[in-house]
């Protein structure tokens, strides 16, 4: 899993039967802080009504979205699974 921001849309009239009524969305990893760490946009389908400018949690892993979907007929392998609505960073302590 990862922390992402969505960055875009992707609208896609004819698509695989199994991701009819589904969004896809355009995200890009960032850090803890917020800042972009990705080099590339990644392409995963959304099933929690996230928006651009949302941060988010990813998973990109092929079994967790079958569990998640309930079947291995789709073809994906990166799903949004939570918006994250607060990062809280514990500080270190310095001896």
């Amino acid at each position: 899993m990862f922390l992402a921001e969505v960055v875009g849309n992707v609208v896609s009239t004819v698509k695989n039967k199994y991701l009819k009524g589904h969004k896809l969305l355009l995200v890009n990893e960032i850090s803890p802080e917020g800042i972009q760490t990705g080099k590339k946009d990644i392409l995963a389908l959304d099933l929690v009504d996230s928006g651009i400018g949302d941060k988010v949690l990813v998973v990109r892993e092929g079994d967790a979205v079958q569990q998640i979907l309930g079947h291995n007929k789709a073809p994906v392998n990166t799903m949004i699974i939570a918006v994250v609505d607060n990062i809280d960073i514990a500080e270190e302590t310095i001896k």
